[in-house]
Order: C-alpha cells, then structure tokens, then sequence
C-alpha cells in the first residue's frame, strides 16, 4: 500500500522559516517527479512547487525565491525549505506524486495524495 506522510508543519510568526516533509512508503518514486500544493481555508488547492531527481525544480510565482524543493532519493522522501514566511503562506500543504497526466500546476495530474500538514504563520 502507497502512503505519503508529510510532516513538519506548526504556527510561526511572519519571516521565520519551517522545513516540511513528505515519507512515501509502498513504493519508489525516484523517476518520478514530487510536488507540493496548499489548500487555505475557502479556497482551491493550489500548485507550490515541483521537484524532478536532481537539481530541476519549478515553483509558484508566489513562493519563487523563498521555498526550496528537494529529493532524497535514498530515503524516498521530499522535502520544502520555506523561508521569509507571510501570513498568506498560511494552509494545509499536501505532497503528492505527479503521473506526468497535464500540467504540473494541476491537481489531476498527480497521483498518491499525502493526509496534509498544517502551516499557519501569524502576522
């Protein structure tokens, strides 16, 4: 059975940083692309970022030059470095497995969903 556990998420305040986790279980997702979105309270899921094995990562206008994605292959795990965090950064952040069905920026294209951890930065 495919599991993705994220982890990592808590209530910071505005500027402060946090590293977010994501364990797949199951299986080896190596080959395959990870992302990482956000779903804040009334609104859609939205795409944060997207990390190939190796250095290719893309990411959300909103996030570009403050989030890091990366992969440890080993470990079968991705990761999101988040810095200089904002209030409007506040969400549930979901890893998830992308099956190359579409655009990377959407949720249908990817596959294997983790249970989501909790971000909230106060102002």
């Amino acid at each position: 059975q495919v599991q993705l556990v994220e982890s990592g998420g808590g209530l910071v305040q505005a500027g402060d940083s946090l590293r977010l986790s994501c364990a797949a279980s199951g299986r080896t997702f190596s080959s395959y692309p990870m992302g990482w979105f956000r779903q804040a309270p009334g609104k859609e899921r939205e795409f944060v970022a997207i990390g190939w094995s190796g250095s290719s990562a893309y990411y959300a206008d909103s996030v570009e030059g403050r989030f890091t994605i990366s992969r440890d292959n080993a470990k079968n795990t991705v990761s999101l470095q988040m810095n200089s965090l904002k209030p409007e950064d506040t969400a549930v952040y979901y890893c998830a497995v992308y099956i190359g069905s579409g655009s990377y920026y959407y949720t249908g294209a990817y596959d294997y969903w983790g249970q989501g951890t909790q971000v909230t930065v106060s102002s």
